[in-house]
């Protein structure tokens, strides 16, 4: 694979002529680039006006590899031709060069050019291009191209600066103006000898129509191209290699792509994101640009506005900047009823809105870029999880998370600096679980992740921001005036036929499981765990009726018994034989679930065995809702046409080899609006702990 390295145009602010000057000094050797052990020049001429000066030298220059691979090759350094056409009268300078040394195993070339600037006649502007290509190396290849790029690219850095060292010692000697080029007046036999014949190794063989001609077209200046001051000024310190990687696919952009191009800023977090793998890179942008045109998000700033409902119950908001002058955004998710805004305007509309918080934190950036005169590409998150419980495990809002995650993920990659997670609950792991494969590595190492009271004080939030910028809900002094949130009434959820439209039910349906619950008859669902720590989640909805719902421990997988004739499989697996406290035992108390209420829960295991998920019919006050029913209650109950209840439920099981958060801080996780019982069964104790929420 050829590697192909292109400069930024990097600026001398001094005239053509003194940096000319500056350049011969670099020969025949150069002790500031200790690789270049000297150069002899192998042949010159000048055109008979002098206007044009051509020269070719041979350059050795020391290889900087392993000593092994040093051996292997039997050389201990290389020779380069270099070829210099210079050009007073149109003030450029034309550089080629190749190597000579292993030219049947390795092609190198090198393409340069000193020109003026196209804005001031008295600054120089310099570029460079080069390409490896390895045929074959010894078995060798990737180590040396690894090694001929490194060099390569720290060469480029100190080529620049040496012309910089002689500027400066020119001007200290006095020399600080060379006169430009005047042509000498021309003989009348000087004239003669001009319309002779021509030597072919003379200057014409160098002219417009030879070899070297068409490399003045291709590296002369225009428009488009970025100089090394702005991407330092607007962009930040990129290494050589991260410049090339910049222009060379801005620049194909600009000669493939017929829509906008994006800007600097933008092509840059693409490449950041694939670690500046050129190729990588591109096709991650191609997909976003295709993406960004299907759905016009180029237009969202301009198009989109929020619902009221949306500008009233997400509580999200922009709020001043963080320390290093990056925008901060706020996002108090713990008070945000996501399954409500889920069920009032439906998951589309929340993306959008997602989508023009991501486009509005670019333009913020920019902003910032231009206020400080420094380049601020990213912005900071503080995320508050105060009052984050189960109800956030909702499925199909934890579902549109993933989603709404994986669309920023491709589309907004290195968009966001820092995220401060501040007033973490023992929930929270069960969340990060969930979501955390689906985040980049290189996105969370930027999570700060604080719990309790540890974000107050040093090292805390007064790190990364101003003590008059940290929110007064988390004790700072300033006046925050993001949406509180809260939960959305029911009264503005969608009806079905809208969530139909919007296909919200099938997408639902697609995650959860649907069982009815008969008087006698309950529906239960056995959870083998093969480990002792594991995490098991549920999340169910109670259509109709009120259920009671408890949790089992069995060490030993139940088996439906036998059934009389003419009854069907009511999902009962508990054996009628089996006593509570011998052969099971409970380990989640009962919990009473009401007609249109949504539960989320979670139970940190502590042994091995089968885990029973149970639901049964609400018993009137007085009877007991644990008991196990009879036959007789099962015949009776699947042959009547009695009151019937309806549920949706999933549940998941986190192995603890996944599970990315501590086992233990889920031991004591305990929800405000549980409606669990105080009381346990005896014979859970020490076994586990769980909670659950309900919500209306």
């Amino acid at each position: 694979m050829v590697q192909r390295y292109q400069s930024p145009v990097r600026v001398y602010k001094y005239p053509f002529e003194l940096v000319m000057a500056a350049y011969e000094k670099r020969f025949p050797t150069c002790p500031q680039i200790p690789v270049f052990l000297g150069s002899e020049v192998l042949r010159e001429s000048r055109s008979p006006d002098g206007a044009v000066h051509v020269v070719e030298r041979s350059c050795r220059l020391r290889v900087d590899a392993p000593r092994l691979l040093r051996k292997i090759a039997g050389v201990e350094h290389v020779v380069f031709v270099q070829t210099n056409i210079l050009n007073w009268k149109e003030r450029t300078l034309l550089i080629e060069a190749h190597n000579e040394t292993f030219a049947n195993r390795v092609v190198v070339n090198e393409h340069c050019s000193y020109t003026v600037h196209p804005e001031n006649e008295d600054w120089t502007c310099f570029e460079q291009s080069a390409s490896l290509d390895i045929r074959s190396f010894f078995g060798f290849e990737n180590a040396l191209e690894k090694i001929a790029m490194k060099q390569y690219t720290a060469n480029v850095k100190r080529g620049k600066e040496v012309i910089e060292h002689y500027l400066n010692e020119l001007i200290s000697q006095g020399t600080s103006h060379i006169p430009r080029w005047t042509p000498a007046p021309v003989r009348e036999e000087d004239a003669r000898n001009q319309a002779g014949p021509r030597d072919p190794g003379s200057m014409e063989a160098h002219g417009p129509g030879s070899a070297l001609g068409p490399t003045l077209e291709a590296v002369s200046m225009d428009g488009d191209k970025l100089d090394a001051d702005y991407i330092e000024r607007c962009l930040g310190h990129l290494t050589p290699m991260q410049e090339s990687c910049l222009i060379q696919l801005r620049h194909w952009l600009q000669e493939t792509h017929k829509g906008k191009i994006p800007k600097d800023e933008h092509i840059l977090r693409f490449l950041r994101a694939r670690d500046f793998h050129l190729d990588k890179a591109r096709e991650m942008l191609c997909q976003s640009l295709s993406w960004r045109k299907q759905h016009q998000v180029d237009l969202l700033l301009q198009t989109w506005q929020p619902p009221a409902l949306l500008e009233e119950f997400y509580a999200g908001g922009w709020h001043y900047q963080d320390i290093d002058g990056r925008p901060l955004y706020i996002l108090r998710l713990g008070q945000m009823d996501t399954k409500g805004l889920m069920k009032a305007v439906g998951e589309e509309v929340l993306l959008r809105h997602v989508l023009s918080v991501n486009e509005e934190g670019q333009k913020r950036c920019e902003g910032s870029t231009r206020q400080l005169g420094r380049p601020i590409s990213s912005w900071t998150c503080l995320l508050d999880l105060e009052g984050l419980n189960m109800r956030h495990l909702w499925r199909p809002g934890v579902k549109a998370l993933l989603r709404m995650i994986e669309v920023v993920e491709d589309n907004y990659p290195e968009t966001l600096g820092r995220l401060l997670i501040v007033r973490a609950p023992r929930v929270f792991p069960v969340l990060w679980t969930l979501i955390s494969p689906f985040i980049n590595e290189n996105t969370r190492r930027k999570f700060l992740i604080y719990s309790g009271s540890n974000y107050q004080g040093p090292g805390g939030l007064v790190d990364y921001l101003d003590r008059e910028v940290i929110p007064d809900f988390l004790g700072g002094e300033s006046v925050c005036n993001v949406p509180e949130g809260g939960l959305v009434p029911k009264s503005l959820y969608m009806t079905e036929e809208e969530q139909e439209h919007t296909d919200q039910l099938w997408q639902w349906s697609e995650t959860y499981h649907s069982a009815s619950v008969l008087r006698g008859a309950p529906h239960e669902v056995a959870v083998e765990i093969l480990e002792g720590e594991s995490v098991i989640t549920w999340d169910f909805d109670i259509l109709r009726g009120d259920v009671v719902f408890s949790l089992y421990h069995a060490k030993k997988v139940p088996r439906p018994g036998a059934r009389e004739p003419g009854t069907r499989a009511s999902g009962q697996l508990i054996d009628k034989g089996w006593v509570l406290g011998r052969d099971y035992s409970r380990v989640e108390a009962p919990l009473v679930c009401r007609e249109g209420e949504s539960i989320q829960g979670s139970h940190v295991t502590r042994w091995p065995g089968v885990y029973l998920l149970q639901w049964q019919m609400h018993s009137p006050p007085g009877s007991v809702a644990c008991s196990l029913p009879g036959v007789d209650d099962v015949l009776t109950a699947l042959h009547s046409p009695g009151p019937k209840c309806k549920l949706l439920y999933y549940y998941e099981v986190l192995a603890s080899e996944d599970f990315r958060g501590s086992m233990s801080s889920l031991e004591s996780c305990t929800s405000g609006f549980s409606q669990l019982s105080a009381a346990t069964s005896s014979s859970s104790s020490g076994q586990s702990h769980s909670s659950s929420l309900v919500s209306r």
